[in-house]
């Protein structure tokens, strides 16, 4: 029940979000409207159950939003304390991290909505409101029951942030307790059934309404174009500053990291007492770090080169070669999002149990098995990027090369592959950017500390007493900064297709 409280919490929020942004960026052009894209998807370079980290700082009993009530004369409130609250935090740190998913769903499809059939209601003398519901929003379903879907699926199986708060009553923290009791106590596994098969129907849920809406509203793309308004003057600057306070406020767990990362005796005041590099230097002398950061690069790795071979097979079956049956592997190649990351990593555990393999076991080797988690919760991001670069190629450059006598081998190496590397090194630096930063497998499959890879290196130094959760932040910053770099590096290599990497 709290699973499912937490999925539609934080799709309801992540919609009040989006959904106002997609629409200003979509019909107005203002300043700073390039930077829109980048900024949106900011708050993604930061798992958040790291964020988690740095919102306890915000939201905890002597945090500064208390510490400001008390100063202005009021009451602390128990925002983290059991029960609503510590639900509430979650949704809202999780909201604040997928928004950006939606927004892009949302963006893409009001890009492509037929603005003709609203030009005639206006005509017609119908309101704004009655068109928009009437007309605008069968247009934009497909999109936003793509983007809702994956936030409610993520939300519902996220695993991280619920654990750092505290919230245990929730179905993947259960499953995540009752790992050691995997051979005697059945529980685990019927949670792990249960919640494959509700992420599983709410992903097919998801795609037959996006074919019914699709199929009501006639399937036309942009008949008229987008009625684009330019903003200027205090319009525009009001329109700049409403993604600017969005932007801040979903950095706000970034910036409460850096702050508790850097900060000393940061305790009933709104600023630390006195910043250092203290919990930097205690992160890198603790046994935990240095290794965790090379076994995450070498599960990375590895998953990577998986989900690049599968991903580029797939986009060629699907997209260029049209396969029959093409259209329904690419679907499948799209599971991956309804398939929770508890659910894979449990299902190795129990195979492994179940085989008894000696060389390949999860808990004393756990190398193969994270980078095949890895690989399979990445390969849609590899799978997008890859036929959004074939569907962009003329086909008939191949053609000629076939018609020259050339070999398919030397067609491929010589014509397509140069024509789609930008576009697949995006799902490429994405997939693997992501992986280092993988929590729901890495939690399960490593158990050993030799084996940790990043995230489960902060879950541990986290729980630490003293300066363990000042060293997870800083651990978390380094964290931050490299995947903020790989998605810098995955935006400019895809261009205006870098949004096509987060729908399906």
């Amino acid at each position: 029940c709290n699973a499912f409280i937490v999925a539609c919490g934080t799709t309801l929020l992540t919609f009040c979000i989006a959904l106002p942004m997609a629409f200003l960026y979509t019909n107005c052009r203002f300043r700073g409207h390039g930077m829109v894209q980048f900024a949106v998807l900011m708050p993604m370079i930061l798992p958040p159950f790291v964020g988690a980290l740095g919102f306890q700082h915000i939201l905890g009993h002597y945090g500064v939003i208390n510490t400001l009530l008390v100063n202005m004369g009021f009451e602390r409130l128990d925002m983290l304390g059991a029960g609503s609250g510590r639900m509430f935090a979650v949704c809202m740190v999780e909201a604040l991290h997928l928004f950006p998913i939606l927004f892009l769903n949302l963006s893409a499809a009001l890009g492509n909505a037929d603005n003709s059939s609203i030009e005639a209601a206006h005509n017609l003398g119908i309101g704004k409101i009655k068109t928009f519901f009437n007309i605008r929003l069968p247009q934009i379903m497909p999109g936003i029951f793509a983007g809702a879907s994956i936030v409610a699926i993520w939300s519902f199986t996220e695993l991280g942030t619920p654990l750092m708060f505290g919230v245990t009553r929730i179905t993947p923290v259960q499953i995540f307790n009752g790992i050691t009791e995997l051979e005697s106590n059945p529980m685990p596994y019927t949670l792990v059934v249960l919640m494959l098969g509700i992420s599983i129907l709410l992903y097919s849920l998801a795609k037959w309404l996006m074919l019914d809406s699709r199929n009501r509203s006639g399937g036309i793309k942009g008949a008229a174009g987008v009625n684009v308004k330019y903003l200027d003057g205090w319009q525009g600057l009001l329109a700049g500053g409403y993604f600017l306070l969005i932007t801040i406020l979903a950095l706000a767990p970034h910036i409460a990291l850096l702050l508790a990362a850097f900060g000393q005796n940061w305790y009933n005041s709104l600023l630390p007492e006195s910043f250092s590099f203290n919990n930097f230097t205690g992160a890198l002398s603790d046994p935990l770090v240095l290794p965790s950061i090379f076994n995450s690069l070498k599960y990375s790795l590895l998953a990577t080169v998986f989900a690049t071979a599968a991903g580029i097979l797939t986009a060629l079956l699907a997209v260029r070669w049209k396969i029959r049956g093409g259209k329904v592997l690419d679907a499948l190649t799209m599971l991956p999002l309804a398939v929770p990351g508890i659910v894979m990593a449990i299902g190795f555990l129990g195979l492994a149990d179940t085989l008894n393999w000696k060389h390949f076991n999860p808990v004393t080797s756990p190398v193969l098995f994270l980078g095949a988690a890895y690989a399979i919760r990445r390969l849609p991001y590899v799978v997008r990027s890859a036929s959004a670069g074939l569907e962009q190629m003329p086909e008939e450059l191949e053609q000629a090369g076939r018609n020259l006598g050339v070999g398919p081998w030397r067609v491929w190496c010589r014509i397509t592959l140069p024509a789609i590397t930008a576009s697949l090194l995006a799902g490429v630096v994405f997939a693997f950017g992501f992986s280092m930063l993988e929590v729901s497998d890495s939690l399960v499959l490593a158990q050993r500390a030799e084996s940790f890879p990043i995230t489960r290196a902060i879950y541990e130094l986290s729980g630490n007493l003293g300066a363990g959760p000042g060293q997870a932040c800083a651990f978390g910053v380094w964290a931050m900064g490299f995947l903020g770099a790989a998605l810098y590096a995955g935006i400019k290599l895809a261009g205006k297709n870098s949004g096509s990497v987060f729908r399906f």
